[in-house]
């Protein structure tokens, strides 16, 4: 009888193996909880998108999502845990780019711009331009106007060296001789702080909550924002296009939802589906703060172009920052 068993459990468990299709297969995901790695600390902006469709992907696909924080190294930790992981849908993490493709050309890791599936993106936060709320730069043709006359004497703040917002001042001194200096710093309450003391002229920063906060109080005064056209919530406020500079439009930041290279297709686009359920429910739109969802769903294919179109926009800048 034992013997018996022990047949149809090899018999069982090699037709499993002859027809390729593992306990994990696509058609029966998810078979366990889901993990979702944010490359930063809790409590921030991230940390609240990924939390926010964790939530609603753990009712859409019945299995538990845990979100997992790993910061540091500009976010490499998390992308390193990511791509060391089974391409099975099981673990995926918040890509937020540019930086998620940026750092990989910039410093030495494990991974790449391919070495990921992207999902869908949750938000996007756009990028200001802004000074204190007494500023002697009344608007952005009186700042940029200051920094021709006076190359490098202007100090930007950003939220780190190797940021879009960085590359973007870079790219505007290399493609429009319009020259600042960038100060890097970490995070928005070191920025926020720098701007109310003077220890700098303006900030190139993402428009989260807590900077639109700093606008309506009146400290802060945005100069110009960074997408191809103006957002509903600062209606007034020019874009950089609009200002002469119609290349630097990518520093608005995408938070989405990436799995590694290898995911099966079909795991991607359930995972996908999920997602554009969500950012269809006012219920999980409003937590996330309805301004920064995007009015039509970004899927896999869309963000995958926007990063790929990162890569080759911001490439040219990190190889200089690579080289020093």
């Amino acid at each position: 009888m034992r013997r018996t068993w022990a047949g149809i459990v090899a018999a069982a468990a090699l037709a499993v193996a002859c027809s390729g299709q593992a306990p994990d297969a696509p058609d029966e995901y998810p078979t366990r909880e889901i993990t979702v790695l944010v490359p930063y600390t809790a409590g921030g902006p991230t940390d609240l998108a990924a939390r926010t469709m964790g939530a609603h992907l753990e009712k859409a696909l019945g299995q538990p999502v845990i979100v997992e924080n790993l910061p540091g190294a500009a976010g490499s930790v998390a992308m390193n845990e990511l791509v060391s992981s089974e391409p099975d849908g099981h673990t995926l993490t918040l890509v937020a780019a540019p930086s998620t493709v940026v750092t990989p050309m910039i410093q030495d890791v494990p991974y790449d711009a391919g070495s990921f599936v992207a999902i869908g993106v949750i938000t996007e936060v756009p990028s200001v331009l802004a000074v204190a709320g007494d500023s002697e730069f009344a608007d952005a043709a009186a700042f940029f106007d200051a920094a021709r006359q006076r190359p490098g004497e202007l100090n930007v703040g950003t939220p780190g060296a190797t940021t879009s917002q960085a590359i973007e001042l870079r790219r505007l001194a290399n493609e429009y001789g319009v020259q600042a200096t960038v100060v890097p710093f970490n995070g928005n309450a070191e920025l926020i702080q720098a701007v109310l003391g003077g220890t700098v002229d303006a900030v190139l920063i993402n428009v989260s909550a807590d900077i639109r906060a700093q606008f309506d109080a009146g400290a802060f005064r945005p100069l110009a924002i960074s997408p191809a056209e103006r957002v509903d919530y600062l209606p007034d406020v020019p874009t950089l296009a609009e200002l002469g500079f119609p290349e630097l439009t990518y520093s608005t930041s995408l938070f989405g939802l990436g799995a590694p290279a290898g995911t099966p297709p079909e795991i991607v686009s359930r995972l996908e589906a999920a997602m554009r359920d969500g950012l269809a429910d006012p219920a999980v739109r409003q937590k996330l703060d309805e301004a920064y969802v995007p009015d039509e769903f970004i899927g896999a294919d869309a963000f995958r172009q926007r990063l790929d179109k990162i890569v080759r926009v911001y490439g040219p800048v990190a190889q200089e920052l690579k080289g020093g």
